[in-house]
Formats: C-alpha cells, sequence, structure tokens
C-alpha cells in the first residue's frame, strides 16, 4: 500500500488549496478513503471521508468549507480546501480506511498564516 500526497504548501486565511492523493498497491475503487490531519503538538484529527459509492463525512470542523471527492480511473483521492482558517494549519494524511487508525501516507503540510 503507498498513498503520496501532495498540494500542501502556504495561504493566507480565506484562501483555497487542493490536495490530491496518489494510491497504489491495493483496489483503490473498493477502499473508503479519509482524510486526517494533526496540528503541531496535538494529535491525530479525522477531517473527511468517502464511501466506496461516493458518500461523503465531513467532521463539523470543516462541513461547508472542504470537499473531498475520488478519481477511481486515476487511484487518486482529492481534498479541495476552501475559506481556509489559520486553525487549518496541520499536516494532512490521506487514509485508507475509516478511521485515523488505519494506514496512511507520510502527509502533505498546510500552513495558513498571513
Amino acid at each position: 500500500v503507498q498513498l503520496v500526497e501532495s498540494g500542501g504548501g502556504l495561504v493566507q486565511p480565506g484562501g483555497s488549496l487542493r490536495l490530491s492523493c496518489a494510491a497504489s498497491g491495493f483496489i483503490f475503487s473498493t477502499s473508503h478513503m479519509s482524510w486526517a490531519r494533526q496540528a503541531a503538538g496535538e494529535g491525530l484529527e479525522w477531517v473527511s471521508g468517502i464511501s466506496v459509492g461516493g458518500t461523503t463525512y465531513y467532521a463539523d470542523a470543516v462541513k461547508g468549507r472542504f470537499t473531498i471527492s475520488r478519481d477511481n480511473a486515476k487511484n487518486t483521492l482529492f481534498l479541495q480546501m476552501n475559506s481556509l482558517k489559520p486553525e487549518d494549519s496541520a499536516v494532512y494524511y490521506c487514509v485508507r480506511g475509516r478511521t485515523v487508525r488505519d494506514t496512511r501516507g507520510r502527509g502533505t503540510q498546510v500552513n495558513v498564516s498571513s
């Protein structure tokens, strides 16, 4: 199983970023996928999930601002993040599964600051 995140960076409050996760080594189209994040000094936090059938789930903290999606033809998971806030700053991880305890990638850093 390999999960490689990209798309992080520095953005001003109110800005947007689109994270991507390239998946390989397993059957992506039959896997529930998620995003999790970890802020400095904090524990892992579940952010969003998407089922095999495309049903999406969001943490209250990001609902209405973040959108998770998947492209099964390209084995890629996405997280569109809009209206970013400083408290969204964290390392964002792609997760194969439903919880933060499942297999995840190495992460991509997102910093929201003016």
